[in-house]
């Protein structure tokens, strides 16, 4: 142990049970909740709402339900279970009983438009309606015309209203007046040769004073579509001009595969609503959230993807759930507690050499003491660095071992740190699997 750290306290016990209040922005989704595809949209009653696709297995995308988010304040969320659903309770598609993809919501006049869609060949997409933002949604159609997923809509204001959707190809078509029919005879591909070649699937739309911004998962880097770009257009029927990356998901979890999210403007700052994976797989994502600047230009500068959210620096002297990691490197994941309670995450399946970075922490005028809690631990040591990877060396933690399921709180003495700061922390063992780790925090 390097001589910065002059002690370490050891306390060993048995499932421990509690909760707090959140501090942390991302995910947004609850404990035990996977939530993918984010749309976020604001309508009359001033909150904000998201309609996404809800995760349940890893051997199929998606589920046969939709739930919905809302929020007064991008702090604290509702959620709203089973708003819609193709199968099982509160089934309102007669025709067909198939996975509930990415969908979409869109109002006028009092009424609320959920668009859906599947992976039916023949009845691929539909939509339901609501007189509430959160449903239930009732009376499913399908759109006659659209044929592949990942719905997205635009009501411009002249009333006249657009659809988007498509995967490999994006596709656009003029809505009828009863926003549940597309005209066929209007569709076109709207992406210029770059956009086209980048554009994976996920479709979502805004316009922003007279421009048409249109994001989508985008394969432009890592041989998958771990981003989200976007076009512009000053036609909503295109031609859209690829601009670039708006956030990268790459490196959330060893099996990410893609990303899907929106834009979207609340109480006078835009943000971009994206998930990020877990457990070791493709399936069970959560939404995250970062604000975002649109410059004068009309370009969107890319953001990375951090701890914090929507609401600036977490406390570090409150307890930081070790599930709110960012950026991982190596095969540890985000995942339940290994007793298998669902409303509980740790990280975990670290081995030697693997990192985890938390933005941002605001240590405030200084802290010199880290706490953390883990499980199912074998001898080994947690480094902490500050600002980057390679950073000074602030402190170590020593690994014991514990009994299967029993819990450890070490502390240990760092160097003093105060300010805001990036956190990373390195894992090192003998053996594979080195530790759960459920919170750590510093005074």
């Amino acid at each position: 142990m390097i001589s910065l750290v002059r002690f370490q306290r050891l306390f060993i016990f048995k499932l421990m049970v509690g909760s707090i209040a959140a501090l942390a922005q991302n995910p947004i989704t609850p404990p035990g909740v996977y939530m993918a595809d984010p749309e976020a949209r604001i309508w009359p009653d001033g909150k904000l709402y998201i309609y996404g696709s809800r995760d349940e297995n890893r051997e199929y995308w998606c589920s046969y339900s939709h739930d919905v988010l809302s929020t007064t304040d991008l702090r604290k969320w509702t959620l709203h279970e089973n708003v819609f659903s193709s199968k099982g309770k509160n089934d309102e598609v007669s025709y067909q009983d198939e996975l509930l993809f990415a969908p979409d919501c869109a109002y006028r006049e009092g009424i609320y438009y959920l668009y859906y869609c599947s992976p039916h060949k023949k009845f691929t997409e539909g939509v339901a309606v609501s007189k509430s933002p959160t449903g239930p949604f009732k009376a499913g159609k399908h759109i006659q015309g659209a044929y592949q997923i990942d719905p997205a809509v635009l009501i411009d204001e002249d009333g006249q209203g657009y659809y988007y959707w498509g995967q490999g190809t994006m596709k656009v078509a003029k809505l009828k007046p009863n926003l549940m029919e597309i005209d066929s005879t209007t569709i076109v591909k709207p992406l210029d040769s770059l956009g086209n070649l980048y554009f994976h699937e996920g479709s979502s739309i805004r316009k922003i004073g007279n421009v048409y911004y249109l994001v989508f998962a985008d394969e432009s880097r890592n041989k998958r579509p771990t981003c989200l770009g976007y076009s512009t257009s000053n036609n909503p029927m295109g031609p859209f001009t690829y601009q670039g990356v708006i956030i990268d998901n790459n490196g959330s979890d060893p099996a990410v595969w893609n990303n899907h999210g929106s834009i979207q403007e609340y109480k006078g700052q835009w943000y971009i609503f994206y998930h990020r994976s877990t457990n070791n797989s493709a399936k069970f994502r959560k939404v995250c959230v970062e604000p975002i600047t649109i410059r004068q230009d009309g370009r969107i500068d890319e953001v990375e993807m951090t701890s914090q959210g929507a609401k600036g620096p977490i406390p570090a002297d409150g307890r930081i759930e070790a599930e709110w990691a960012c950026q991982l490197n190596g095969m540890l994941r985000i995942e339940p507690r290994n007793d298998q309670n669902e409303s509980e995450a740790v990280l975990a399946k670290m081995d030697n050499g693997d990192e985890a970075t938390y933005k941002y922490l605001d240590f405030g005028e200084g802290k010199s003491v880290i706490k953390v809690k883990v499980a199912n631990a074998k001898e080994g040591k947690i480094e902490i660095r500050t600002d980057s990877l390679e950073g000074s060396l602030l402190g170590v933690i020593e690994l014991p071992s514990t009994e299967k399921n029993a819990y450890a709180v070490l502390e240990s003495e760092i160097t003093k740190t105060s300010g805001v700061h990036a956190l990373y922390l390195s894992f090192e063992g003998t053996e594979g699997s080195l530790l759960e780790l459920d919170w750590f925090s510093f005074y």
